[in-house]
């Protein structure tokens, strides 16, 4: 068989929870469903970090954050890396990125011969007269603490980040098309959607419509909740936010998801209308979750699964229609499982795994059924998770005792098991394996110098910048 084209929909900040095929009731998805109905959703899948940069760097090369030493959004990929766009290239592949990856630093393709359209991280920088929200949302609705939900930074309109995203759609239908059904070389497009991340600003009908519908959430923390945690909560304000202004938030991420879902479709009808649907794997992800108000929090950076969870979608030639793995997964996984399909040379140093077998059959014998998250983030010491099977087990770097959860009794990870004698036997083994490798205290001062390094930063060239227009923010 020819090798098989490869479309990657790679999102920001959607949570696992939030889509009809996930069981969501309240969710308008049908785009994604139908995805998920035609191919397989891998449904207990997992980010290696629940923040942008570190996550995007070890999906490109199946590497830990700790491998590479990159723990938050300044971490710069060192272009010496290979990642499995290299891999594809060499395999004969056209591989092409088109929107955003969150390269930092000079190499803003790291692999990919060609970018259709820039960065916005870059936009963002470097461009004197252009504010990314121009005075209409406040800007701390990209962020990640309480003023992030307030109305002044979030309800119905319009943020530039949806206008992006509009370009991206755009641009990738157009070389869809110009390829055709028999393209000269098979072809790796990565698209990259903002969307859904916050701000939480959507189109009108779609915030009235889900401000309807949607019930109320708890925002109380939950009781006992491990003081790490804690600590990430009071960092940000998130102590005391008010029932309206959970609900809006809400809202508006919801109608966020509703239109990630019709760019989802515009793709596939485009996939469909080059011709080109038998011949071409069609994968759907996110870097990271979003908690939305789960457990009374917001954003990512920690482990509960709304934050560290991603959906995760794969269609094509030889994949089961219709099929769930409840295997854990990670997107580690997503390089060698690209490279497998495509017959090409792994990468070296791979820590994922092929999920063709689990894929294609629904079962793999030899599937090690494990996974690791790592985290640093702002108002954070380091921390790695480790989910193997039912367990979830967290730790934290300077804290007496590790976060652990029996997701099979327990998927609401109501009940911390962290402290409780009756659990030392597995929670033991577990601290051991996740703390193999991974020393704390060295990645902490790591973070202070990734830190310095950041306050000089390289500026990407102009044709990696998207040149966003004026007036794109509305309200």
């Amino acid at each position: 068989m020819a090798q098989p084209n490869l479309l990657v929909i790679l999102t920001d900040q959607h949570s696992p929870h939030v889509a009809g095929f996930a069981g969501d009731s309240f969710a308008r998805t049908p785009s994604l469903d139908r995805l998920a109905q035609e191919g397989t959703r891998l449904a207990s899948a997992y980010c290696p970090s629940p923040l942008c940069v570190p996550s995007r760097m070890s999906l490109m090369t199946s590497q830990h954050p700790c491998d590479l030493g990159i723990w938050t959004n300044g971490g710069v990929l060192s272009p010496a890396v290979p990642t499995f766009a290299h891999q594809l290239a060499r395999g004969g592949y056209e591989t092409v990125l088109c929107g955003r990856m969150h390269f930092n630093g000079p190499d803003q393709r790291h692999g990919f011969e060609s970018r259709l359209v820039g960065d916005v991280s870059g936009a963002m920088t470097g461009m004197p007269g252009r504010e990314m929200f121009e005075g209409v949302w406040d800007k701390a609705g990209c962020g990640q603490s309480v003023a992030a939900l307030g109305p002044a930074a979030c309800g119905p309109g319009q943020a530039t980040y949806e206008v992006y995203d509009r370009d991206v759609i755009a641009r990738a239908k157009a070389f869809l098309a110009e390829r055709g059904p028999s393209p000269e070389r098979p072809f790796c497009l990565v698209v990259g959607l903002l969307l859904p991340h916050n701000p939480y600003v959507c189109a009108a009908e779609l915030f009235e419509h889900y401000l309807a519908v949607l019930p109320e959430v708890d925002t109380t923390p939950p009781e006992g909740e491990h003081p790490a945690v804690q600590a990430v909560r009071e960092s940000r304000g998130l102590t005391g936010v008010n029932a309206e202004d959970a609900r809006r938030s809400r809202a508006a991420y919801y109608g966020l998801v509703e239109t990630v879902d019709a760019s989802v479709g515009q793709l596939l009808d485009a996939v469909d209308t080059a011709g080109l649907a038998g011949t071409t794997h069609v994968i759907y992800t996110s870097d990271h979750g979003d908690l939305n108000g789960e457990h009374g929090m917001w954003a990512k950076s920690c482990f509960y699964e709304g934050s560290v969870g991603v959906p995760w979608l794969w269609r094509g030639p030889g994949v089961q229609a219709g099929s769930e793995v409840e295997q854990v997964a990670s997107l580690l996984d997503l390089g060698p499982t690209l490279l497998d399909f495509a017959e090409a040379e792994a990468l070296p140093a791979a820590r994922g795994h092929s999920l063709r077998s689990l894929l294609e059959q629904g079962d793999d014998p030899q599937w090690p059924d494990r996974v690791f998250a790592e985290s640093c983030a702002s108002g954070q010491r380091p921390a790695r998770m480790v989910r193997e099977g039912r367990w979830k087990l967290a730790v934290y770097h300077g804290y007496d005792h590790p976060q652990l959860f029996d997701l099979a009794t327990d998927p609401g990870e109501t009940r911390d098991l962290g402290a409780d004698p009756e659990y030392s036997e597995i929670r033991d083994r577990l601290s051991a394996l996740v703390l193999t490798g991974w020393d704390g205290a060295r990645i902490e001062n790591c973070v202070v110098g990734e830190s310095i390094a950041r306050t000089r930063p390289t500026q990407p060239g102009v044709s990696e910048r998207w040149p966003f227009p004026a007036g794109a923010n509305q309200r």
